[in-house]
């Protein structure tokens, strides 16, 4: 069966959003080897309106370093599921917009044959866990103080702890440490 895989960038007092944090060659180097093992990604409007269409715009126009121009490339050329409620139409060809609720489209993309499905927003991320449905975690973890700025679970409270076995970390030159577990069953 399909894994569900969350991987984002986290400042070391938790915070999620993008302010300060490394964005070297190394960074997306590792995003682009966990890409390259999916076939989705799945986003909520506001990070989709972050990505799309800056890196679509990237990979044609090879505009970047090498390494960040091969981040583009697999990014855009991965399906984008994108659950909105304000977004009626998209104009990527790569992307569609979602019919069924996120927990059912999850489970129906993990019944099909095909790669990993990656999850690229906070908030379809803090309802997949909740739900139980993301296999695994990959956190990296940027020398930064952010102070402010989102949190994991900003729009959802979990019932319970539920404990995640560790499986790998890498040490990136610029300080950041790429934190890697699965959800125990």
């Amino acid at each position: 069966m399909r894994k569900v895989i969350f991987a984002i960038n986290t400042s070391t007092d938790g915070f999620y959003g993008h302010e300060g944090m490394v964005a070297d060659e190394d960074l997306h180097q590792y995003f682009a080897d966990i890409l390259k093992n999916a076939d989705q990604i799945l986003y909520g409007r506001t990070t989709y309106q972050l990505m799309v269409p800056f890196w679509p715009d990237v990979a044609r126009d090879q505009s970047m370093s090498e390494v960040t121009n091969e981040f583009a490339e697999v990014f855009t050329s991965l399906e984008k599921i994108l659950f909105s409620r304000t977004i009626k139409q998209v104009e990527d060809p790569n992307t569609r917009l979602a019919k069924k609720s996120l927990a059912d489209e999850v489970n129906d993309l993990k019944q099909k044959p095909g790669k990993d499905i990656c999850i690229g927003s906070l908030s379809l991320a803090s309802q997949l866990s909740e739900a139980h449905l993301i296999d695994e975690y990959r956190f990296v973890v940027h020398p930064v103080i952010a102070g402010n700025g989102p949190r994991l679970f900003d729009t959802v409270r979990l019932p319970k702890t539920f404990r995640l076995d560790f499986l790998e970390s890498k040490t990136f030159p610029s300080g950041s440490i790429a934190l890697h577990y699965k959800t125990r069953r």
